[in-house]
């Protein structure tokens, strides 16, 4: 019963739409070379052995170590990222708001942000968590290619289970499909 269940969450995250990234060349020339906002980058939602391996921050598994670790920072708020239907593409619009975290990161040592991956209303909740955290880790690599440590990013998945907006239409389920940024100082 519970390989099914792996297996499932598996196949759910591959129809996700997980995208692979371009080299670090290819994604900034092709980055460069347009200023349509609706051109979406591709940044893979892999982890290396060596990611997985270190002391990021998202190793700490249980949410109340992390608690106890970090304060949460009141003093900065960032603009969610908001993504396509069913997507894990970061259209191109919506980078300079993740641009943004990373200069407040980079200029702020004891800081680390949490990124919270979210979905509309539409779909299992199993697809929904998968998805969102899908979502996260491609913020997270999009940080982390912009010089952004991972020891000072964390990814969390709230599926469809905390909407921005109440409905059941296209203007509320924009806004739910999202990835916001939660701040923590040491």
């Amino acid at each position: 019963m519970k390989f099914m269940k792996i297996a499932a969450l598996v196949a759910l995250a591959a129809a996700a739409g997980c995208r692979y990234s371009k080299s670090g060349a290819e994604a900034s020339a092709d980055a460069s070379s347009s200023a349509d906002a609706n051109k979406v980058v591709d940044i893979s939602t892999d982890r290396t052995d060596e990611e997985q391996e270190t002391g990021k921050i998202e190793d700490i598994a249980d949410e109340r170590k992390f608690e106890d670790i970090y304060t949460k920072c009141d003093d900065v708020k960032f603009d969610p990222v908001y993504f396509g239907f069913d997507s894990t593409v970061v259209p191109q619009g919506e980078l300079g708001k993740i641009d943004e975290v990373a200069k407040h990161l980079s200029s702020n040592a004891d800081r680390v942000v949490v990124v919270e991956g979210h979905c509309d209303e539409r779909g299992s909740d199993e697809y929904n968590v998968v998805l969102g955290e899908n979502r996260a880790v491609i913020i997270r690599n999009y940080l982390v290619q912009n010089g952004i440590g991972a020891e000072k990013i964390q990814t969390r998945s709230y599926g469809e289970e905390r909407p921005a907006a109440q409905g059941n239409d296209e203007s509320a389920w924009s806004k739910n499909r999202r990835g916001e940024f939660v701040i923590f100082r040491k």
